[in-house]
């Protein structure tokens, strides 16, 4: 077991589990580039976070489907979606496990080659529908780098189930209380080994 944290980020759907991770992501990004140029390197020719990120897809206010995105080049694809006509539906939606294993596992392959740090968002309802992607997570996990996932709350999926059992995973909880401090809580314990 390495030194560096596992963080799983979980929380009720809208709970702004999402938005925690990007604000870590940003402090971490902007704190490493910093101590990058004070010590007169390139912050660019250093990768310093990678993996993937899941973003709603929205018509007006309502959820249709969500895309899977590479965090550094933008590379999407769309793993779930009403209009898919699948027989692999979740909540109403038809799922792409080929946008899965496409973009969201190569991200993941790219971070854990290439990245200081990786991040995995989300690991869920949809994801999970992915063997490629299954598997990707469970070799990222044992990955000797700070790793930042953010996971369904709910789901009972044994990848979950065994995330949330490691030693070396700390998983909490984003509240309506604890939103705005979380964030700097997570921070926190990623700088303690990064």
């Amino acid at each position: 077991m390495g030194i560096h944290p596992k963080i799983g980020i979980t929380g009720l759907p809208r709970s702004g589990k999402s938005a925690v991770m990007d604000k870590v992501i940003q402090m971490l990004e902007n704190e490493r580039r910093t101590e990058l140029m004070g010590r007169g390197e390139d912050p660019d020719t250093h990768k310093i976070i990678g993996g993937m990120k899941t973003i709603p897809i929205m018509e007006g206010t309502t959820r249709i489907g969500y895309s899977c995105t590479n965090i550094q080049t933008g590379e999407a694809g769309t793993m779930a979606h009403k209009d898919i006509d699948s027989r692999n539906r979740v909540l109403g939606l038809g799922i792409n496990p080929d946008a899965l294993d496409e973009v969201a596992v190569g991200a993941i392959q790219d971070a854990m080659d290439n990245y200081e740090v990786i991040v995995i968002d989300e690991i869920g309802k949809f994801s999970v529908e992915s063997e490629a992607f299954v598997e990707i997570v469970k070799e990222a996990i044992e990955v000797d780098k700070p790793t930042i996932v953010t996971l369904h709350k709910k789901s009972r999926h044994p990848l979950l189930q065994d995330i949330r059992r490691r030693d070396d995973a700390r998983v909490l909880e984003v509240t309506p209380v604890n939103r705005a401090l979380l964030p700097y809580k997570i921070h926190k314990i990623v700088r303690e080994t990064f």
